[in-house]
């Protein structure tokens, strides 16, 4: 089990869109850490929260390329299921997006992730935008914090 898994243990942990892409575009060194955080996922040694905001931010460069096949990986990837709890952007969300963006400064899509993990009441944000790292009240790792610590 690595390290960030196991900082994971028993947490409701919220999960940047760049989460998906890195690991479902086995984009490296991101991707054995983020498979080992996965498995931890599936085997409910945590539970995940996203928002719906996720999958339209994955779907930008497939849609690009034209690549369908990866259009339905990260729609197949990013659903409801027992694994994660897919949020939609609602009012609740949008209002304290609004507070966030006016008293941090994060980009729009950054302040509605910070919303939704904040209502959903997560206590971990995985993410390897620093930017995140204004946002008070929950823990933010940063992958590349991880990765350079395993060097």
């Amino acid at each position: 089990m690595g390290k960030i898994r196991q900082s994971l243990q028993g947490k409701k942990v919220y999960f940047d869109a760049n989460i998906f892409i890195y690991t479902l575009e086995a984009v490296e060194p991101w991707d054995v850490q983020l498979n080992d955080v996965f498995s931890g996922l599936l085997a409910g040694e945590f539970t995940a929260v996203t928002s719906s905001l996720s999958l339209t931010e994955c779907l930008i460069l497939p849609f690009r390329r034209n690549n369908m096949e990866l259009v339905k990986t990260f729609r197949e990837a990013i659903l409801p299921s027992y694994y994660l709890d897919v949020v939609p952007i609602s009012d609740k969300i949008l209002l304290s997006t609004a507070n966030i963006r006016a008293q941090k400064n994060l980009k729009l899509p950054d302040a509605i992730h910070a919303a939704t993990a904040l209502t959903q009441k997560c206590t971990t944000l995985l993410t390897n935008d620093e930017g995140f790292k204004r946002v008070p009240n929950i823990d933010v790792l940063l992958l590349s914090d991880w990765i350079t610590q395993s060097c």
